[in-house]
């Protein structure tokens, strides 16, 4: 395909590759640029994926991009032709039919291998090697290099000798085979498994739409939903979240596969051929041992007690171990065969591995059975999978590295670097979790074992690990062991940042930061030659003591001065020790080494971004107005808080916006008159203090920020021509241009350009004489920013909030909004506090819920966190449920039960030697009492968010707050990593505790790491969207699906921005009329969103609730309303009722109960959206009065005519109000109050004559309406917020015309229309297409905000 790529740096850093603006009111796409950060590994399998799909991901597209996209800021255009035309080949294999495969000449050989290791009939082999015309085809090989392989070619599968290694993975594979339903796995959340639900709600494949199921819309269907579901129920079941799959149930192939006790086999055997020995026995209960040879599987005649290494009968010899033992066991043969079937028919998506792991908090109770390869896994230090990689343990650093320095000049070579570096990058986050838990349990051997154990430091497979105490006092200035417990995450933000603007010639370390048990441990690659020598000499950029002693490096500096622009630091000077002056082009903690491989690497980012002075109190400085105000400055609990590179992106925007406008009213004011101009420039000169006089940036300019900078942009561009054009010719202009810098803080007088010193209000770090006025203007700028925080961000955000532009659901889908716009956590007290003050106070009830949950919970994980650091191994259920007994129980006096009940140990007073690091008394923990510990959460509350809780107890904080113990529930064992066993809990019972340490599982890490983005792709996807929005859907549909190919290419088929890619590929093609492709689309992207994001997350809601509306298109009417009830359950768990998003869900079940005639259920649904509509939206809101109109609509279909008018007419008031009499909505609406009034006419008529004539009554047959489906659908797909378009294929010309012919009309504004267009107001969308821009991100999908 031909492929036009923008060259923008190489690979264009995700957090800059945002358009100008997006960020300011996060109505932009500023989301898209980094989906929510939960996700983490990858299997390589994406490509046998794509096979097994039906051919190659998707068929060659040959105008990827013919012309030149007018939304592609494209620099140096480059067409690079990329041959890929998949072609088939025939496979030849033993025992079975020939068959053809398709394949892609990127492919490796490999890959078939794969494909074939997978295929239900050859699923048993993994020892074969591939022949093409007798030769032996290389396993690394690219198709396009093997000579003679085409269209047509027969590929033969030859059986090759076992080595031990090879018979060790073919053992795995079997035993993967047997387990391959068995959801183990995932709910143990290992090798990458998790939980997927969908198939339980669809019963199996949505593919044949509604051809199985075309009877449908008259076979009578039970719609009654489980009582839980319906609107006003006071129950939150915990057990319906994992329904139990039919599929779980294994059908037993064996007892037990094991490892035989007879291994290794002696020297004689060895020379015999035999490998290793295996102990089975069958489910007919008969125990048999079977030699692994290098030619098979045989029956040996070695029993457990007594070795015979003679073959046994029957005297056969398999190739395939499942072969052997289908030979002498029926029901193996049997039940492996149906397993084997439903294996297949499973989706591949519900089994390929996902890129991070996903862990559940919740588990059914589980039988734990033996298994061969897990017990080996356990015992050998199965390092990073040495089985797989020659030279047995990884060299994580050199691979992290070398990933990077691929070339990437073109667009294969970067998809190809991108790969490499995701693969690696998950690979590595995989092994530092692993190896960061094992520090924790203590398996792990420290290299300075003589320290005190918070000291200690660990390196296991080549990865360095370190815990987050303040060691030697390093941290001493900065609050201690608090500072050193967040520098590994501002570290790992600033490593990540760095690699976004992905320098050539300058590395960072592999960070990955595990929390693990109340510990954090960070991982990090290691540098090569670091360990050999002393820190001192090593470090030749920077400094290793905070700012006394401070060294630099020409080469660093030049290395640095490139990432300064895109991340806003300002090149300074500093003092050190003996008053030289070093400079510098990052914060001094930034320390630069040279490996002993000559690369340059930097480390301990930390303060990468500049301090928040918000929490920063400095003697004798005075913040803004607007700081001191909010109670600003105060005290931190350390001195390493920093703004969030969202925000200083933001910020640069808002005065860059600000610029313009000085310099704009300046120029026009010099044209106007001399004088003007002179008194103005008087004028303008104090405005380096937050510029108030002019356009003053109050709340008014953060909330109308994503407008006034897309419109603003348009100008602005313009105006920054003429200036440009001005420059050389003007000595005037140059002034304007001079005093604007000045006015918004820009470190260049001739063109504006703002950025931070991250070293001011350092402690320790002191500047030369020379930069006073520098430092003084840098520490403007800070306060200016600490105040746009303040005055702009959060403002804001409540804003959008108010608009319903983005819908938080949970305290995780919060926390993402809030970062978006730049805003930490710790200003969470402050963001509830303006929703408390706000006018539309009702309409953000939701926001406060979620707020004042996410608050609690964070504070009872900080206390939890230092609580389960002094629990030994022994008490850790016992610990942890005493802890959830406290938080959540209402039973008021708790007692934790001491481990040492159960075993008495004869040496009881030995003091144990390994003990965790940092504990004191093993047994403090079990004293704590629920008063104690919500007293803590309240003052931890007001310590840390600034906020007052009003409960001194769980139910209080029920009652007053309105919320759920079942969703707190949630939101504590996400955050702490608890797994709880599913069963219902009585957390408000009197007599007995909620928890018992029974039902305490497992806990897992909480890990956080870099995860690389594919940048084209994203490009791809971005200009997909832009085109959409334009109204070219087909254009726009092909976009994205090559973007989806590229990110297929990048991340393997798991990834949360594919899920994005199909959701909205599902939503163009529901669009286009082609149900059965939105269909597919959309159950890949369900099943995706609960494989990676998790199976209750509110983005995995809201694919559900996609699904189902396709569903009801293909007249899949059980499976739509089965989908829906599982969504509001969901919903009902992860929030509660009371959400703008439960409005929607209500209405689409409300609807679809109307189409199979269910009125009185659908009422229950449709009148509680109506009643939550007018509590969010205002009772005078389009949403509500559409609302009225569908009950009146089922209270027709009820013949109950009075009740109908009643809420018709509501409806008809609120859209004459709105819209005016003229408006076709409002004339809609009078003329069904018509229809009403006749049929209610006609009703009474017939009434009367009953009561006069009596039985012989002559009575016209009255005509009652069941809906048909097809107004059912068009009413769905109005609240779903999608209008569709007649495409027949004039339409589509003339509709291209006219937006072609708008598009040149509006070519001058055509920045401000890109922002706008899709932001019509709340009646019609603009375009032809719903509001959904369908942002990979998971808060902010506001299909809904445009019902109506």
């Amino acid at each position: 395909m031909v492929i036009k790529t923008d060259e923008l740096p190489a690979a264009a850093p995700a957090d800059n590759a945002r358009e100008p603006g997006s960020q300011a009111g996060g109505k932009g796409r500023p989301g898209a640029a980094e989906p929510p950060s939960v996700m983490l590994l990858n299997g390589d399998c994406s490509e046998s994926l794509e096979k097994e799909e039906g051919g190659a991901a998707e068929p060659p597209r040959e105008n990827g991009l013919d012309e030149a996209e007018p939304g592609d800021e494209a620099t140096g255009q480059e067409v690079i032709v990329i041959q890929d035309t998949g072609f088939s080949v025939k496979i030849l294999a033993p025992g079975i039919e020939p068959f053809s495969l398709q394949v892609s000449p990127q492919e490796m050989v490999q890959e078939i291998h794969q494909v074939l290791m997978d295929r239900e009939d050859t699923c048993h082999r993994t020892c074969f090697s591939l022949h093409l015309d007798g030769n032996m085809l290389d396993h690394f090989s690219e198709l396009r290099s093997v000579e003679g392989l085409q269209e047509g070619s027969v590929l033969r599968v030859v059986e090759e000798p076992y080595t031990v290694r090879e018979a060790r993975i073919h053992v795995r594979h079997v035993r993967d085979l047997l387990k391959s339903l068995d959801p183990s796995d995932a709910f143990n959340g290992v090798d990458c498994n998790s939980l997927s639900f969908l198939s339980v709600f669809t019963d199996g494949d949505l593919g044949d739409s509604g051809k199985r199921k075309k009877g449908l819309e008259m076979d009578p269907i039970d719609c009654t939903p489980p009582e839980y579901i319906l609107p006003g129920s006071r129950e939150r079941p915990l057990c319906p979240l994992q329904p139990q799959n039919h599929d779980w149930k294994p059908l037993q192939c064996l007892k037990v596969l094991t490892m035989s006790g007879w291994n290794p086999p002696p020297g004689n055997r060895k020379m015999h051929g035999d490998l290793m020995y295996l102990f089975v026995i069958t489910a007919e209960d008969r125990q048999v041992s079977i030699t692994a040879s290098t030619r098979g599987f045989y029956l040996n005649q070695s029993t457990a007690y007594h070795f015979n290494p003679k073959p046994a009968s029957p005297r056969f010899l398999s190739h395939s171990l499942v072969e052997l033992l289908n030979l002498i066991s029926p029901t193996f043969k049997k039940n492996f065969a149906v397993l084997q079937k439903k294996r297949v028919q499973r989706h591949p998506f519900e089994r390929i591995a996902t890129p991070f792991q996903v862990y559940s908090w919740t588990a059914p109770q589980a039988e734990h059975a033996m298994d061969c390869v897990r017990a080996e896994d356990a015992y050998t230090s199965r390092l990073g999978y040495e089985e797989h990689i020659p030279g047995q343990t990884r060299d994580w650093n050199e691979e992290l590295q070398t990933t990077r320095e691929l070339p990437r000049k073109n667009l294969p070579e970067r998809l190809l670097r991108e790969r490499a570096i995701f693969k690696v990058h998950s690979d590595f986050t995989a092994a530092a979790t692993r190896g960061a838990m094992a520090v924790i349990d203590g398996n792990v051997m420290a290299i300075n074992p003589s320290e005190e154990t918070k000291m200690q430091m660990f390196i296991w497979n080549n990865i360095f690990f370190s815990l987050g105490f303040d060691v030697r006092d390093h941290y001493k200035d900065f609050g201690g062991d608090v500072a050193a417990y967040v520098a590994p995450t501002n570290d790992l933000n600033g490593v990540r940042t760095y690699n976004a603007v992905d320098v050539e010639g300058l590395y960072t370390l592999g960070t990955v930061v595990v929390d693990y048990r109340g510990y954090r441990v960070t991982a990090q690659s290691i540098i090569p030659g670091i360990l050999e020598r002393d820190q001192e000499q090593s470090v030749i950029y920077g400094s290793i003591d905070f700012g006394k002693t401070v060294v630099s490096h020409p080469r660093y500096l030049e290395l640095l001065e490139r990432t300064s622009r895109p991340l806003k630091i300002l090149r300074h000077r500093v003092l050190n020790d003996r008053e030289e002056e070093v400079e510098l082009c990052s914060s001094v903690e930034c320390k630069g080494i040279i490996g002993n491989d000559g690369r340059h690497y930097i480390l301990d980012l930390l303060r990468t971004f500049p301090p928040d002075l918000n929490f920063l109190p400095v003697p004798g400085e005075e913040l803004p107005e607007e700081c001191t105000r909010a109670g600003f400055p105060r005290a931190h609990r350390h001195k390493l808080c920093c703004l969030r590179q969202e925000l200083v992106d933001a910020f640069v925007e808002h005065r860059y916006l600000l610029f313009m406008k000085l310099a704009a009213l300046q120029l026009m004011q010099q044209k106007a008159s001399k004088m003007e101009t002179l008194t103005s420039l008087e004028n303008s000169s104090p405005l380096s203090s937050e510029p108030k006089t002019e356009v003053s940036p109050g709340p008014e300019v953060g909330s109308e920020e994503e407008r006034s900078s897309a419109s603003g942009l348009a100008k602005v561009k313009e105006l920054a021509e003429t200036i440009a054009s001005d420059d050389g010719a003007d000595p005037r202009s140059r002034e304007v241009i001079r005093n604007a810098c000045k006015a918004v803080g820009s470190v260049s007088s001739t063109a504006f350009d703002i950025r931070f010193n991250a070293d001011i209000f350092s402690p320790g770090v002191r500047f030369p004489e020379s930069c006073q006025a520098e430092v003084r203007d840098q520490k403007q700028l800070l306060k200016d920013a600490a105040a746009f925080l303040l005055s702009c961000q959060i403002p804001g955000l409540v804003k959008d909030c108010i608009d319903h532009a983005v819908l938080p659901m949970d305290g995780a889908t919060l926390a993402e909004v809030m970062r978006q716009r730049g805003i930490n956590m710790r200003y969470l007290g402050k963001v509830l506090d303006l929703v408390l003050r706000s006018p539309a106070r009702d309409q953000l009830d939701h926001i406060y819920k979620i707020g004042i949950g996410e608050l609690i919970t964070r504070s009872a994980k900080h206390i939890f966190k230092t609580y389960l650091q002094g629990v030994e191994l022994s008490g850790l259920s016992a610990a942890i449920s005493h802890f959830l007994n406290c938080f959540l129980s209402s039973y008021p006096n708790p007692v934790a039960h001491l481990p040492a009940d159960e075993l008495v140990s004869k040496k009881r007073n030995k003091r144990r030697k390994n003990r965790p690091p940092g504990a004191a008394d093993n047994t403090a923990w079990a004293v704590m009492t629920p008063q104690e510990l919500w007293k803590n959460i309240c003052q931890e509350a007001q310590n840390y968010f600034d906020f007052s809780l009003e409960c001194e107890t769980v139910d209080q904080a029920v009652e007053t707050y309105g919320l759920q113990k079942i969703t707190l529930l949630r939101e504590i064992s996400l955050k702490i990593g608890v797994q709880i066993l599913l069963k219902e809990y009585s957390f408000d019972s009197r007599h007995k505790p909620a928890f018992t340490e029974e039902d305490v599982l497992n806990i897992f890490p909480v890990v956080k790491h870099v995860s690389p983005k594919a940048s084209d792709a994203f490009h791809f996807f971005q200009s997909g969207q832009a085109k959409v929005q334009q109204g070219f859907l087909k254009e726009g549909c092909e976009l994205i699906n090559e973007a989806l190919n590229l990110f297929n290419n990048v991340y393997g088929a798991m990834h949360v921005e594919i899920c994005a890619c199909l959701r909205l590929l599902a939503r163009l093609h529901y669009i286009m009329g082609d149900y059965a492709e939105a269909l597919s689309n959309q159950q890949k992207a369900v099943l995706m969103s609960e494989r990676v994001m998790g199976i209750e997350h509110p983005n995995t809601i809201q694919e559900y609730m996609h699904l189902a509306l396709y569903c009801f298109a293909s007249s899949q009417l059980s499976t739509a309303l089965s989908l829906l009830y599982r969504a509001r359950y969901l919903m009902l768990l992860v929030f509660g009722e009371d959400h703008p998003e439960m409005a929607l869900l209500d209405n689409n079940i409300g609807l679809v109960l109307h189409g199979v005639m269910e009125y009185d259920l659908s009422l229950r649904f449709l009148e509680n959206a109506l009643a939550v509509s007018t509590k969010y939206h205002g009772p005078k809101s389009l949403k509500v009065a559409l609302s009225h109109h569908l009950v009146a609509r089922v209270y027709e279909s009820k013949a109950e005519f009075r009740s109908a008018l009643q809420h018709e007419k509501e409806g008809y008031t609120i859209y004459k109000t709105q819209l005016g009499e003229d408006h076709e909505k409002t004339k809609e609406s009078s003329e069904y109050l018509k229809c009403l009034t006749q049929q209610a006419v006609a009703l009474q008529r017939t009434m009367n004559e009953i009561y006069r004539n009596g039985s012989s009554a002559n009575i016209p047959p009255l005509k009652f309406t069941a809906p048909s489906m097809a107004s059912v659908l068009e009413q769905l797909n109005v609240i779903n917020g999608i209008l569709f378009i007649p495409l027949s294929q004039k339409d589509l010309e003339n509709l291209k015309a006219e937006v072609a012919r708008r598009h040149q009309l509006q070519e001058a504004s055509r920045n401000r229309d890109k922002a706008e267009e899709p932001m019509a107001t709340e009646p019609e969308p603009a375009g032809p297409l719903e509001e959904d821009g369908s942002q990979p991100q998971v808060a902010k999908d506001p299909s809904p905000s445009l019902q109506g």
